[in-house]
């Protein structure tokens, strides 16, 4: 019977050998993803923010006087001799100051009356200021405002042309304006 237990003994060892080095099943590797349709995105831009645009009267308003008066908005008119009245040629540049005047309608002006160097301080003096009133009342006659101008007379004293003839003469007799306040 010793040979009957071992011979058993046997069997089921092969037997639980053989059931333990079964074949394992060949592993099949997994299949390549597949390549999926990427759905398709439409590049979007972001919108482009625009700077906010300054109105013209923005701008101005941003500028110091002594930048605008650099830029010499308002033109000059000149006179003839020992005369305050507007000239032709001087209407269409207070047209001009007029119509610049009407945009910016906050802007206060002096308005300088000048001489040339011919006669005394005080003819020129009051001469300066008949011209620099004839201007005024220019831009009166076009609707400027008489709170928006102040005038002054320099008569001689701020010559532009320091020369001694007609030519440097006839620039000195004129009618100038300074922004004085905005």
């Amino acid at each position: 019977m010793k040979k009957l237990v071992i011979f058993s003994l046997a069997i089921i060892l092969v037997f639980s050998f053989a059931v333990s080095c079964k074949k394992k099943p060949k592993e099949v590797p997994p299949p390549p993803p597949q390549a999926q349709e990427q759905p398709t995105v439409e590049k979007v831009e972001p919108p482009v923010v625009q700077e906010p645009q300054l109105t013209e009267e923005e701008f101005f308003l941003q500028k110091s006087l002594d930048q605008i008066n650099r830029e010499k908005p308002l033109g000059t008119v000149y006179f003839d001799y020992d005369k305050a009245l507007i000239r032709g040629d001087a209407k269409a540049t207070l047209d001009t100051n007029a119509s610049w005047l009407k945009r910016f309608r906050t802007v206060k002006i002096l308005v300088e009356g000048h001489c040339d160097e011919r006669g005394t301080e005080e003819y020129n003096l009051a001469l300066g200021e008949k011209r620099a009133k004839s201007a005024q009342d220019y831009l009166l006659s076009m609707g400027i405002g008489s709170d928006r101008m102040k005038i002054i007379s320099y008569g001689k004293s701020q010559s532009i042309n320091p020369g001694h003839d007609e030519a440097a003469w006839q620039m000195n007799r004129r009618a100038q304006f300074l922004v004085i306040e905005k």
